[in-house]
């Protein structure tokens, strides 16, 4: 396995860790006003996560390494950005979260759209 699929596991883990932990802590408390938050990071942070771990590791040998650790970087920080900045937001209201709040969504379309052009390269690679 590469070492950046490794790491998009490694991230994943840690978000799905966390996104159980909210969600036993709301369904404990029964206040469910974080579930948009407990959804994206489970969804961007584990479940997007994994699927970019996997499919490096299923293009190890044609993968381009620059192009994987730049959806990783992009991906990590978006959800780093976006996640407490929509908690924030969600709690109190105040737009001042906002602009932190784009820039996470921005982060992770970016990661998207760099996954995205590693696809197409393995999709369009000369097969021998």
């Amino acid at each position: 396995m590469p070492r950046v699929a490794a790491a998009f596991f490694a991230f994943g883990v840690l978000c799905v860790l966390g996104g159980m932990g909210w969600g036993m802590h709301m369904g404990a408390i029964n206040d469910f006003a974080m579930a948009p938050v407990h959804a994206h990071l489970n969804l961007l942070g584990w479940v997007t996560m994994a699927l970019y771990g996997t499919f490096y590791t299923l293009t190890a040998t044609t993968l381009s390494e620059r192009l994987a650790w730049s959806n990783f970087i992009l991906s990590a920080l978006g959800v780093l950005l976006m996640i407490p900045a929509l908690a924030m937001y969600l709690q109190t209201s105040d737009h001042k979260y906002v602009p932190a709040l784009i820039g996470g969504e921005i982060l992770t379309f970016l990661g998207m759209v760099v996954f995205g052009i590693s696809v197409a390269r393995e999709l369009l690679r000369r097969r021998g």
